[in-house]
Parts: structure tokens; C-alpha cells; sequence
């Protein structure tokens, strides 16, 4: 018995929730399902289930395997299918769920530049903070800012993502530069509501990750009002570092406390796991990943001419 044969076995199991259901799904025996689980976790030396009576559930080492196996298989599927059926084209309707903040600002013009290359793709854009269950609710793609740790879903990273707290230099003048996150608390701070923690914002320094209850004379669910305030001289700002990559290269705002920032996230394109990944949803996914690169270079630092590094 093949490896990939006990690897579909295993993914189906845990997709069922069960090896009755994952049997019935296949037509095959549930014993002999059983035997191709049991014969995986023996070739990889590792249990990947906990089995009882009535359920099953997944290892610590079973879910790190779910999620690789999957995308594995995922592509192994997709290389035979391309093979089989030459290129399968990107048609049809393609539903897209993207965080607010997101999507008012980079999604939404990268949607519009993929349409214009993809005619025959029409699109159902969702712009919602809250996470959604892609499966439950129908979507095709879902972009997401995380570590990513659900292990149910494919994703394909698309971008890194960092956040940068920032000021106007004025407002750095007047306050001074904080040298320890638990400052801001006494500062006048922007506050973005789409982000899950609003008013604590959340650093990881020498000691640890710490949180600080911040305020300001703004509220605001939308990252371009956000940063039009600090650009106002309303406080300092806690955004992703692309909204505002100009202003930082422009000086009109300074970055500040990056030692306590976080760059472990990133922006992922996250779909359901299938066997045969759609035309529309390959193409979609591939466009983001070389429309984020295009974007990076458009607003990459510029070099600053000889000339004009010399003082008077």
C-alpha cells in the first residue's frame, strides 16, 4: 500500500471526524481504513490520533502533520489535475473575505487590478473584522492577518506583516521618545478599533510580551482615518507599517519602540482543503502574491542622491 493512499485515508478520517463516516465517504471498509491509519502512524513512528469509543481527535504531533499533508497533497493533486486537464481556466464567481481594514486599503485595489486581467471571474468582496468560517459560510478565500495556526485550512502566505508604532515629530518634541511600551499609557493615542484588541496594544520585549491600555481623542474603525489623525498631530499610532511606509520615508511620521514590535505574522490567502484547487481561486491567490511584490517595489525606500546627503 502506497504512502499517499494512507495520507488520504488519514486526512479523510479527520475531515469526517470519525473513521465510520471517513469510510462510508471513500466506500471502503472502516477496518480497512483503520489499518491504513494504523500503518501511516506505524511508518511514521508517531501516533497522529487519539482514538476512544466515541471519538477522535488530533495529537500535537498529528496536527502539525494535517496541515503539512494536506498542502502536500494538495499539490500533488493539483500538478496530476493541471496534467490531466492542460490548464484549468479562472471563471466564474469568486467569494473573498477580508478584514476591514485590509480590504478598504490594499484588497480592494488588487481586486480591481485582477479583474481587469481576469474577465470571466466575477467577485463577491466581504469586508468584515469578525473571523469567519469560510467553509460554513461559503467563501472561496479568506485574507487574514496571523501566525496561522489553524491547521483545517490551506493557506499560502502572501506577504510579511509587521505593525510600527509612529508619531508626527512635533508630537515626539512635546512628549519625547518613548523607551518602554507602558509610556504610551500616558500619551495621547490614535486608536484603530479594527484591530481585535483596540486600546491594548500588544509588544514582546527582553521580559516577554506585555500589554498597554492606551487612550486618545480618537477613536476610528478604518486605517486611513486612522492615519490621517496622526498626520493631524492627534496622537501616536499603532497601524501596519504598509499603510504607511510614505509617510515614515517622507519624515512626516517617526517610527518608534521597534525593539518591543513583533514580525512573526503575515498576510495569508486561506482556502478550504480540496483535492482539485479551482482555476479561479489558483489565479486569485498567484495574483496577490505578485501584486503585494509589485506594490513593495513601487513604494521601496529610495535611494538618496550624493548630493543630497551633503550639508551646507
Amino acid at each position: 500500500m502506497d504512502s499517499i493512499t494512507r495520507i488520504r485515508c488519514f486526512l479523510k478520517v479527520v475531515e469526517k471526524g470519525g473513521f465510520s463516516s471517513a469510510a462510508r465517504d471513500m466506500g471502503r471498509s472502516k477496518a480497512l481504513v483503520s489499518k491504513y491509519v494504523g500503518e501511516l502512524e506505524d511508518e511514521l513512528g508517531a501516533r497522529l490520533l487519539n482514538r476512544t469509543t466515541r471519538q477522535i481527535s488530533l495529537t500535537e504531533v498529528g496536527q502539525a502533520y494535517y496541515r503539512e499533508a494536506g498542502e502536500l497533497l494538495q499539490r500533488f493533486d493539483d500538478l496530476k489535475n493541471s496534467i490531466q486537464q492542460d490548464h484549468q481556466e479562472a471563471r466564474g464567481l469568486l467569494r473573498v473575505s477580508a478584514p476591514r481594514s485590509m480590504g478598504d486599503f490594499l484588497v480592494t485595489q488588487a481586486m480591481i487590478d485582477f479583474l481587469a486581467e481576469h474577465p470571466e471571474v466575477r467577485v463577491e468582496l466581504h469586508l468584515d473584522d469578525r473571523f469567519v468560517d469560510i467553509v460554513e459560510e461559503g467563501f472561496d478565500v479568506a485574507i487574514r492577518v496571523t501566525e496561522l495556526t489553524d491547521s483545517s485550512l490551506i493557506a499560502r502566505k502572501v506577504r510579511d506583516f509587521k505593525t510600527v508604532v509612529c508619531v508626527r515629530p512635533d508630537l515626539l518634541e512635546r512628549y519625547g521618545e518613548p523607551q518602554h511600551p507602558s509610556e504610551l499609557a500616558k500619551v495621547p493615542c490614535v486608536i484603530d478599533t479594527n484591530y481585535r484588541n483596540k486600546s491594548n496594544w500588544g509588544f514582546e520585549g527582553p521580559d516577554g510580551k506585555l500589554s498597554v491600555a492606551v487612550k486618545g481623542p480618537i477613536e476610528v474603525n478604518s486605517a486611513v482615518t486612522a492615519r490621517q489623525a496622526a498626520l493631524a498631530g492627534l496622537g501616536f499610532l499603532r497601524t501596519p507599517e504598509l499603510f504607511v511606509g510614505k509617510q515614515l520615508q517622507t519624515g512626516e511620521l517617526v517610527p518608534v519602540l521597534e525593539d518591543y514590535l513583533r514580525g512573526d505574522l503575515g498576510i495569508y490567502a486561506v482556502y478550504p482543503h480540496r483535492r482539485h484547487l479551482s482555476g479561479k481561486v489558483r489565479a486569485f491567490v498567484d495574483y496577490l502574491v505578485k501584486w503585494f511584490k509589485d506594490y513593495d517595489k513601487k513604494n521601496a525606500p529610495q535611494p538618496v542622491a550624493a548630493e543630497e546627503q551633503t550639508t551646507a
